[in-house]
């Protein structure tokens, strides 16, 4: 018995399964909070699409900064980070003396 090919097919070269690279959605926030961000989107001459991206990725970042941090202090409290003696030192050496 001959082996069986899989059936191969072609897409066009184009070809998007959604309709839009770009996700639209809506969500509900309080009056207030819209019409502060709608006053500045328009001191910064942005859309509101792009003035709430770039807040959106703004509070990603630092909710990333913010568990980076977490995970550092969660590490040092139980290792010692204080300098070696010599290491210190040798630092101490090599920066020399400034005057204030």
């Amino acid at each position: 018995m001959g082996r069986l090919e899989p059936r191969r097919v072609v897409v066009a070269f184009r070809y998007n399964p959604s309709y839009t690279s770009i996700v639209k959605t809506a969500i509900s926030i309080p009056d207030r909070l819209f019409k502060a961000a709608e006053r500045a989107a328009k001191r910064r001459k942005m859309s509101r699409s792009r003035f709430y991206s770039q807040a959106l990725a703004a509070y990603l970042r630092a909710s990333q900064d913010e568990e980076i941090k977490r995970q550092l202090n969660a590490v040092y409290a139980t290792e010692d980070s204080s300098l070696d003696p010599v290491i210190a030192s040798m630092q101490s050496i090599a920066i020399g003396r400034e005057d204030w």
